[in-house]
C-alpha cells in the first residue's frame, strides 16, 4: 500500500480510537477539505486528496459520512483566537443533520508537511478530538502540494 494511504488510514484510526459512536445517534459526519494553514481559503490537491482518504476510512470504520463537496474556508473561520465554525457550516450541518465536522490544516516545511485534524461538534464548535502528524515530503506529496490550485 502507498505510504500516504497507509498514513491516512492510521491517522483516522488514531483520531477516532475509542470514540463513542452511540453519541452520534447515527448522525452524519461531514469532512471538509484540508486547507493551507497560512491561507485558510486555499488548498492544494494534497488537501482535497487527504479529505477524500479520511472520508473513505471513516466510512469504513462505520461512521455515517455524508458526501458534501465544500472547501475548508466555508467550514472554518478564525475569530477571537479560537477555531469557530462559520454560520454557513452550521446551516449546512443542520440541513444535513450532521453532528460533527472533520476539519484540518496542512503546513508544508522542508522535510515534512505537518497536518492537524480536529473533529468539531457542530452545535457548539467544541473540538472533541484532535490529531497531528507529519507526512514526509516524498515526490507524491511534493507534486500534490505544487499542482495548480
Amino acid at each position: 500500500m502507498a505510504p500516504m494511504l497507509q498514513s491516512s488510514r492510521d491517522t483516522v484510526r488514531q483520531l477516532t480510537a475509542g470514540f463513542d459512536m452511540q453519541a452520534l445517534n447515527g448522525g452524519p459526519v461531514l469532512v471538509a477539505t484540508i486547507v493551507n494553514v497560512n491561507d485558510l481559503s486555499r488548498s492544494a490537491p494534497l488537501g482535497r486528496t487527504l479529505a477524500e482518504q479520511y472520508a473513505s476510512q471513516m466510512a469504513a470504520l462505520g461512521f455515517n459520512v455524508k458526501e458534501v463537496k465544500l472547501r475548508g474556508d466555508v467550514f472554518v473561520q478564525e475569530g477571537a483566537g479560537e477555531l469557530l465554525l462559520s454560520r454557513e457550516v452550521k446551516d449546512i450541518a443542520r440541513n444535513q443533520n450532521a453532528s460533527l465536522v472533520l476539519v484540518g490544516t496542512y503546513s508544508p516545511a522542508a522535510n515534512y508537511t505537518y497536518v492537524s485534524l480536529k473533529l468539531v461538534r457542530t452545535e457548539d464548535s467544541r473540538i472533541v478530538r484532535g490529531y497531528d502528524y507529519a507526512l514526509p515530503n516524498d515526490r507524491d506529496v511534493q507534486r500534490l502540494l505544487a499542482a495548480p490550485r
